[in-house]
């Protein structure tokens, strides 16, 4: 392994940790009016109350914001680690840019909030720290993948 391949692994296995932070940190903070104080909303909470109103919608929710993110970063520390084959990380791209779709709800359902008007909804830092895991994800995939392609001079040795 060479030294960047060490650091995108360890990169990537720091998201081990960060990814249950950021599913237990404020996405943000929102009270329906004005005078009353605001309420914390979390990845888990917003899970939890969609599991009783929809459970169709929580179901997919869970899938594409803890299992996809996670399950992915699992994957790619299998990969740098030489259990699993490279062939996988189109998939795992995949997955993450699924993962990304939460990102983007959070952000129009916080513009959509705003933009009505009658209640307060202040973002908090469980956001960016959610959304930077979630593009580091995307990155160290993208960088792995870069790393494993042979080059022309590794192609050009082959052949010699």
């Amino acid at each position: 392994m060479t030294r960047t391949s060490w650091a995108l692994a360890a990169l990537n296995l720091s998201l081990l940790v960060l990814y249950p932070l950021a599913w237990w940190a404020p996405l943000m903070r929102a009270g329906v009016l004005p005078l009353f104080s605001l309420s914390e909303i979390s990845v888990l909470t917003g899970i939890q109350s969609l599991w009783a109103s929809d459970i169709f919608l929580a179901l997919v929710v869970t899938v594409f914001a803890l299992f996809a993110p996670y399950l992915k970063t699992i994957a790619i520390a299998l990969v740098h680690l030489d259990l699993l084959k490279p062939q996988v990380l189109p998939v795992l791209q995949v997955l993450g840019k699924l993962a990304m779709a939460d990102v983007f709800l959070i952000a129009l359902y916080i513009t959509l909030a705003k933009g009505i008007g009658l209640g307060r909804i202040e973002v908090a830092w469980g956001l960016y720290l959610f959304t930077g895991c979630i593009l580091a994800s995307l990155w160290i995939s993208w960088k792995t993948q870069q790393s494993l392609r042979p080059t022309a001079i590794d192609r050009a040795q082959e052949t010699t």
